[in-house]
């Protein structure tokens, strides 16, 4: 009588999994450079130079809303603020601590552009600051009534709306940098404006040289240039070391931590 035999058993096959990874393009220090000397051109180039308006009115307009919140905290007294997007800002502070009113400007435009670089590496950061963006947009409007500038707002804020339903948001990354370039280099707009432009407005650069006479505008305006690169350096190694993602990561992240900011429907009772 034969006894039934197992048929032989395979050994296991090992298991293949694939896991699509896609690495997202992030900003490089060519793109920066680039973003910077397109802004410098249309910060000041006749007629092309309209088509920034908006973006130039939110970079001045928190640049002098942080002249305006330092004098205030030191004690000053407001006396007139210009917002002009061709001949720049101008706010007069009566009292206060002039040193500091003055580096607000260039400290608050650093930092703020500081986010917005690192927006460039986030897709969620991106979607944050683009609320601060929008917001910002539309502020200034109160002050302009000038129709091209306003129409171009809109397109603008069309265009913020728009990107972060393309490609699961990543325009926005590249629309927060370039604001960002705009903001944290900003003293070389001012002192481009100043300089070699002879706006209406001075630069903060000549005001620190008016407030301390023995040191020259040239050597404050190089102190804040030097101040401002040796910032945007600083916030690209963050991003870089900070935000090492796929872009799958990215888009999962944003997509959950977005979600997690609505607020549930709930009926309340007022009395």
């Amino acid at each position: 009588m034969s006894i039934p035999t197992r048929p032989p058993i395979a050994p296991p096959m090992p298991s293949i999994t694939t896991q699509s990874t896609t690495s997202a393009i992030m900003p490089s220090s060519d793109q920066i450079i680039a973003m910077a000397v397109i802004i410098f051109g249309f910060w000041n180039v006749p007629i092309v130079r309209n088509c920034i308006n908006p973006l130039k009115l939110f970079t001045i307009g928190w640049h002098e809303l942080c002249h305006i919140t330092a004098g205030i905290m030191t004690g000053g007294r407001v006396l007139k603020i210009t917002i002009d997007p061709h001949v720049g800002g101008a706010t007069i502070v009566e009292g206060g601590i002039p040193t500091l009113v003055l580096s607000a400007g260039y400290i608050g435009s650093t930092l703020m552009g500081g986010l917005f670089v690192l927006a460039g590496w986030d897709t969620l950061v991106a979607k944050v600051m683009s609320f601060v963006l929008g917001v910002g947009l539309i502020m200034p409007l109160v002050l302009v009534r000038d129709k091209l500038t306003i129409i171009l707002t809109v397109l603008y804020e069309a265009l913020l709306v728009g990107f972060w339903f393309i490609d699961h948001a990543q325009p926005l990354r590249w629309y927060c940098l370039f604001v960002g370039v705009m903001n944290i280099l900003f003293v070389v707009w001012d002192v481009a404006d100043d300089r070699f432009f002879h706006k209406t407005n001075d630069s903060d650069a000549t005001q620190f040289s008016l407030l301390y006479p023995r040191i020259g505008p040239h050597i404050w305006a190089t102190f804040w240039i030097l101040f401002e690169l040796g910032a945007l350096a600083g916030f690209i190694i963050l991003g870089l070391t900070v935000f090492k993602r796929t872009q799958e990561q990215m888009d999962a992240e944003a997509g959950t931590s977005m979600h997690a900011l609505s607020i549930p429907k709930r009926a309340y009772n007022c009395e």
